[in-house]
């Protein structure tokens, strides 16, 4: 084909049009489960996905950093892809970077490729945590308290300090130095604690604080959900995290799907009201106390919930897929719960370090594994290919460093 893209274009059907995911793993097994074709797009030569039974073709991309030239290679592949299907592709996207880049240049994509996204300035704000309090505040969400940096010597109760924006912050100080290099964000016991801090005084341009909602991992919930452009719920599902790794604040280790009126009826109300338009997770915090649902953030892009949600039999993927290929809205169904997801090796360090703080027994861990049937993050019976080719990649590497090691003795003696 050419360099950059490894497909046969003449095993394409223009009815069933690849999807081509700029995602990895568990949005490539959730296309899979619909039997939807996917080209996936990396600025790495390989990855788990491109592993994966459900991939039909690669694509190789520039590096995130250079935007321009990122768009200019989606460009090229969108005039090869539509010049031989006569139809756009649809694209999907998993990490943030990737939807700000597609939504800044969302004009220049769109003869090529088929995607929802919300209008301009609503995305702008779901994009930056600062942005979204402002319009959180106007549109009275129910969101936690925002605190500025001269409320804090006054402010008695425990507060969250997290990045301002969304993109980039990982490879950032506030990442590196203030979280220690784990986490999402950071937790002070109250106030004056994070005011005296000299890590986020120093860093204080680059954060926002809010009140910090109590409960622990449980009490984190999401309400996923694909819109069309007028704004109308097409399919949703909810979610319910059972541990992260750090606690509290770092990534998803362990997940089920959920069933709650009062979030379902919460959720629905919400999306006309903020005025979401196609794919989107909204992200909750029920009070430890009082019960009540905090809303956290928007995040609108795909995500690894969407394999559990495929499994449960709400596949927002095909969902999207459906509609931006032919328009078809799906009977709205309710998910089975039957299915949790799990990353044994975040979970496992989730366990660690409950059990150092006396929060989680090692026969309580093993038993919450055990309870019920599960998804991997890496691992399926079905799709074993994925994990084969890390686990080769990771002996070739420790073959290597037996080698490093034998030369070192030998010169050594």
């Amino acid at each position: 084909m050419n360099e950059f893209l490894k497909v046969d274009l003449r095993r394409l059907d223009p009815h069933r049009p690849p999807a081509l995911l700029l995602g990895g793993i568990n949005l490539v097994r959730a296309l899979g489960l619909a039997r939807i074709p996917a080209i996936v797009a990396s600025h790495e030569l390989f990855t788990p996905a491109m592993a994966s039974r459900y991939c039909s073709g690669r694509c190789l991309l520039p590096p995130p950093a250079q935007r321009e030239a990122v768009v200019e290679r989606l460009l090229r592949v969108g005039e090869l892809l539509t010049g031989t299907l006569c139809t756009r592709v649809p694209l999907l996207y998993g990490d943030d970077d990737q939807l700000g880049l597609i939504q800044d240049f969302r004009d220049a994509l769109s003869p090529y490729f088929a995607f929802v996204l919300s209008d301009p300035a609503l995305a702008r704000a779901l994009h930056s945590k600062q942005l979204f309090q402002a319009l959180a505040e106007r549109r009275k969400l129910p969101v936690p308290r925002r605190l500025d940096w001269s409320e804090l010597g006054e402010f008695d109760a425990p507060v969250l300090i997290k990045p301002r924006v969304k993109t980039e912050w990982d490879s950032s100080a506030v990442y590196s130095r203030l979280f220690g290099g784990a986490g999402k964000a950071r937790i002070f016991a109250d106030g004056r604690a994070a005011l005296q801090d000299p890590l986020a005084q120093s860093l204080a341009g680059e954060l926002a604080v809010q009140e910090y909602i109590p409960g622990d991992d449980r009490a984190l919930w999401s309400f996923h959900g694909f819109a069309d452009e007028r704004g109308k719920l097409l399919a949703w599902f909810i979610g319910r995290k059972i541990r992260t790794y750090p606690a509290l604040t770092g990534d998803s280790s362990y997940l089920e799907l959920a069933r709650d009126d009062e979030l379902a009826t919460l959720g629905r109300a919400l999306v006309p009201r903020i005025g979401l338009k196609g794919v989107f997770k909204m992200d909750f915090k029920r009070h430890a106390a009082s019960g009540r649902f905090y809303l956290l953030e928007v995040n609108a892009r795909f995500n690894l919930w969407h394999y559990l949600g495929a499994k449960g039999g709400v596949n927002l993927a095909q969902v999207a897929y459906d509609y931006v290929t032919r328009g078809a809205r799906s009977a709205p169904r309710q998910a089975r719960t039957r299915y949790r997801w799990l990353s044994p090796r975040l979970d496992y360090l989730a366990y660690r370090s409950l059990a150092a703080r006396g929060e989680l027994s090692a026969a309580g861990w093993l038993a919450s594994l055990v309870s019920s049937r599960k998804l991997y993050d890496l691992f399926a019976w079905t799709d074993p290919m994925p994990l084969a080719v890390v686990l080769w990649d990771e002996l070739k590497h420790l073959s290597r460093l037996r080698r490093r090691v034998m030369r070192w003795l030998s010169t050594a003696s």
